[in-house]
């Protein structure tokens, strides 16, 4: 296949490149400054602009784009970057895309766009399938909108899968650096009540999988990317602590956590989705890492 890539530089799609080159696939790669490789494409997708030559002949696109969510306060500009640069990476994309169905309707194309278990807003203790409804904070109306941005390459007959990340466990994984070192000097704890469920999914599987629904035809429409067992932040921690051979002793309180971190904190480390991934299975994906422990020994870099 000729594949396109979106978001390439960022972790997830600076590892998914090599996976694909290794599977013989051809690599383009959209950047936004000037390119400095023959595989390198210039596009500018605040301005939703593209060569509509650059993805005439792909067959599919993964589309990786848009500002990383980081645990720090929401500002108003920070918000709006969050949202726009999802939006107009998407859309853009997806307009293209549409646009070479349009001139070559017998080829087939896919576009796998990224979203987040944020979808679903905070969902307790109820299992979260992909039928579930969206929720109502703010990562919830991001991720709505922005799967609702691939709807013109859906409309032109192109097959989308929008893929539901959970927390990525992974080497070089931002959550995975954060508390790796706090819990290497014996600072970690549960967060808050610590009953909140952390969707996870390991680096190897999230690459794995992207792989995977690129050729599953029979598969389009939302995807929970999530490890098959979701854990409470309880668990996680436990688990975390006894990887790096440290104690989990020092809670930290949902006030700090709402004080230092706002709607992040909120939205993202005290709320939380028992999210599984009922689609991917039941297309018959098989999981490399089907427990948490395994994937952050892995991640951790620990036999």
């Amino acid at each position: 296949m000729k594949i396109a890539i979106t978001g390439a530089s960022g972790l997830i799609g600076s590892t998914l490149v090599p996976a694909l080159l290794a599977d013989g696939h051809e690599v383009i790669r959209l950047v936004r400054r000037t390119p400095r490789t023959a595989d390198e494409h210039r596009w500018d997708p605040q301005h939703r602009r593209i060569d509509p030559a650059v993805l005439r002949d792909v067959d599919a696109v993964v589309n990786l784009a848009g500002t990383p969510i980081r645990p720090r306060p929401f500002t108003a500009a920070y918000r709006r970057d969050l949202l726009t640069s999802r939006l107009d990476s998407t859309a853009t994309v997806s307009e293209a895309l549409a646009a070479a169905a349009a001139a070559d309707p017998a080829r087939r194309r896919v576009l796998v766009s990224a979203s987040a278990v944020g979808y679903y807003g905070d969902t307790g203790d109820r299992v979260v399938e992909e039928d579930a409804p969206p929720g109502d904070d703010f990562l919830a109306r991001v991720c709505v909108q922005w799967e609702e941005a691939t709807r013109p390459a859906s409309d032109a007959g192109i097959r989308v899968v929008t893929v539901r990340t959970g927390l990525v466990i992974g080497r070089g994984a931002m959550l995975v650096r954060i508390l790796g070192t706090v819990f290497r000097f014996g600072l970690g704890g549960r967060m808050g009540s610590g009953r909140q469920f952390w969707p996870w999914v390991s680096l190897a599987d999230e690459i794995s999988a992207l792989q995977f629904l690129l050729t599953a035809d029979e598969v389009s429409g939302p995807v929970n990317l999530t490890g098959p067992e979701p854990v409470r932040n309880s668990e996680f921690v436990r688990d975390l602590a006894r990887a790096v051979r440290r104690p989990a002793v020092l809670p930290v309180p949902a006030p700090a956590i709402r004080l230092a971190l706002g709607e992040f904190g909120r939205s993202s480390v005290l709320a939380g989705q028992r999210a599984v991934p009922a689609r991917l299975q039941a297309a018959g994906y098989r999981f490399r890492h089907g427990d948490l422990p395994t994937a952050l020994r892995e991640a951790l870099g620990r036999n």
